[in-house]
């Protein structure tokens, strides 16, 4: 049986987090095993150190009730043994967040990453460690944005990441990430995508021409003596959550029984000892994954942006798998320590490590890189819109006051009584008094598709998207989940019950003005990141930047209210 070492934990209560250094180092977590692997994932482009805070809602529905990742604030540090009040418990949730972040400081950055990867490569053997990124690295700020993720590639290698898998990385559309990929000194894995039979009948490229699987599916490596494969999962929802047009000859999905495929010819013709899955699936597909497909010793997960500082134990016809998330925006480094020997793996360490700036000293070649990319665009990047009376921030399943400044701005500017803006979980945080410059909006809006738009919808369409919505979000079955959180909705308050099945979750939609939202009256709908049609309006970006910049303050909104039923007691519930 696998076992599981949790990571060292913090100290408590720390005037400034740089006495933590004086008492006790707490990145030496020394050497175990003969093969290690590190884990970042969900980045998004953030190569400087953030500020952002986890979720105080997030909700798991049927056999995710109750159970990671579905716990917050205390219910989190109460199951994993955390400390409140301490740096661990900054990190990892959102509890006491503006007071925590004052105190411990940012956390993440490439320059501080790469001091911390370097010093880990080098306790285990550089020969004995492989860097893995589990996707959305290239997306998400500016610079990754306006060079096409070149920018960020030229990051990822001075990084050293050794292979990847991918999401938004798609994004920037076949040919661009051809091209990235060109670049990329690692290794690119993806193993469940598939030319479409037109682009197969009309010999478009693919690593196998014969199967019309796309890219290499995993690779083999020779550590500590011993054969480690890895195979990548890349997101299997890419032409649902964004415009088939960005990829018009893949096909994508979960793609169970070609994966257990893989694993077979790797454990069998491949011969290897060690078998880990670099997925971009979400946690709740990875742990049900996990129990259906054997010979996998490890699943490194991403996309859902969950941190887990103990991983999940499943079992499956083959024995048993280890599944891990590593949080995102640059936080954490995940550390897999392996004990590897003929054909199985007997033991593993797991660290998830918080990155602290103010701990680890910048790396000078990727601060001089940095430094380099930021020049080019700095006086835009530094423009300050507004300053903030509140805490700004986007994660959660319902709620983000990043989100609502977005959806007020969309409301004002197109002069809409509703707006609907994505659920996205990526983009930092800020702290009240701070100034909003266009830097941090970017880093909420930087996509390829960002155009607003302006239609009429009754209200029996604006309930049946958000229906569409929050099954996607809430339904029991984690392979029809694709991820993301509820859609944001200005200018509107509804009852949500994650509990119920679809066309029943939604109830109780009333306008701001107090009116009942009515099935059969049509409203004047803003929006942008639409997925179905290419728009013609402005960038959301210069919208929402043309509102603050005649506002100069973000008071504290009104919150859209959404009440929620059904979650009375769920730990994934405490609302701030």
């Amino acid at each position: 049986m696998l076992r599981t070492l949790t990571a060292a934990v913090l100290a408590g209560t720390l005037p400034h987090i740089a006495r933590a250094q004086a008492r006790e180092d707490i990145y030496a977590i020394g050497r175990t095993g003969n093969v290690r692997l590190l884990h970042q994932t969900d980045t998004h482009g953030q190569f400087e150190p953030v500020l952002f805070r986890e979720p105080s809602v997030n909700i798991g529905v049927g056999d995710a009730s109750g159970r990671p990742p579905h716990l917050v604030g205390k219910p989190f540090l109460d199951h994993f043994d955390i400390p409140g009040s301490s740096a661990r418990a900054y990190a990892l949730t959102c509890l006491d967040f503006e007071e925590a972040a004052h105190r411990y400081g940012r956390m993440g950055g490439f320059a501080h990453a790469k001091t911390l990867i370097d010093r880990l490569r080098d306790e285990a053997g550089p020969q004995n460690t492989l860097l893995l990124d589990g996707g959305d690295l290239w997306q998400g700020s500016w610079a990754a944005h306006s060079s096409q993720g070149e920018a960020m590639v030229r990051l990822s290698n001075l990084l050293g990441v050794d292979a990847m898998t991918s999401h938004w990385e798609m994004t920037y559309g076949e040919e661009q990430l051809s091209k990235n990929l060109g670049a990329f000194k690692g290794t690119f894995l993806a193993q469940n995508v598939f030319l479409t039979d037109e682009a197969a009948f009309n010999d478009a490229p693919a690593f196998d021409t014969a199967t019309g699987r796309v890219f290499r599916p995993s690779m083999i490596r020779q550590i500590g003596g011993r054969r480690v494969a890895i195979i990548g999962q890349c997101f299997p929802y890419q032409p649902i959550a964004h415009p088939r047009r960005l990829v018009p000859d893949w096909t994508f999905g979960i793609r169970e029984a070609e994966l257990q495929k893989v694993v077979d010819v790797t454990r069998g013709a491949g011969h290897a000892d060690a078998v880990i899955l670099l997925s971009h699936n979400g946690m709740d597909v990875d742990l049900k994954l996990a129990s259906r497909v054997r010979g996998i010793d490890v699943i490194l997960g991403g996309h859902t942006h969950d941190c887990t500082p103990v991983p999940s134990l499943v079992a499956n016809a083959g024995g048993k798998t280890l599944v891990t998330s590593a949080g995102s925006n640059g936080k954490f480094l995940a550390v897999v320590d392996l004990d590897v020997g003929a054909g199985q793996v007997t033991g593993v360490r797991y660290n998830l490590l918080p990155i602290f700036s103010a701990l680890l000293p910048e790396d000078a070649s990727l601060a001089s890189e940095i430094a380099t990319i930021h020049d080019r665009d700095r006086a835009m990047l530094d423009e300050q819109l507004a300053d903030t009376g509140e805490v700004l921030f986007r994660r959660g399943n319902f709620y983000g006051t990043m989100d609502q400044v977005i959806c007020d701005a969309l409301r004002q500017e197109l002069d809409a009584e509703i707006a609907l803006s994505p659920g996205f979980r990526w983009g930092p945080s800020a702290l009240t008094g701070e100034a909003v410059t266009m830097e941090f909006l970017l880093s909420h809006t930087a996509i390829t598709y960002p155009d607003v738009y302006v239609q009429t919808m009754t209200g029996a369409d604006l309930k049946t998207v958000m229906e569409d919505v929050c099954d996607n979000l809430f339904n029991p079955d984690p392979y029809v989940q694709q991820g993301g959180d509820m859609v944001r909705v200005g200018g509107l308050d509804y009852v949500c019950d994650p509990t119920q099945p679809i066309g029943h979750r939604i109830s109780d939609l009333t306008l701001t003005n107090g009116k009942t939202l009515e099935a059969d009256k049509s409203y004047r709908v803003a929006g942008w990141a639409s997925v179905n049609m290419p728009q013609d309006g402005k960038p959301v970006w210069e919208v929402v930047a043309a509102a603050l910049r005649g506002k100069k303050h973000i008071a504290p909104a009104r919150r859209d209210r959404v009440l929620l039923k059904g979650v009375s007691g769920n730990p994934g519930y405490q609302p701030a």
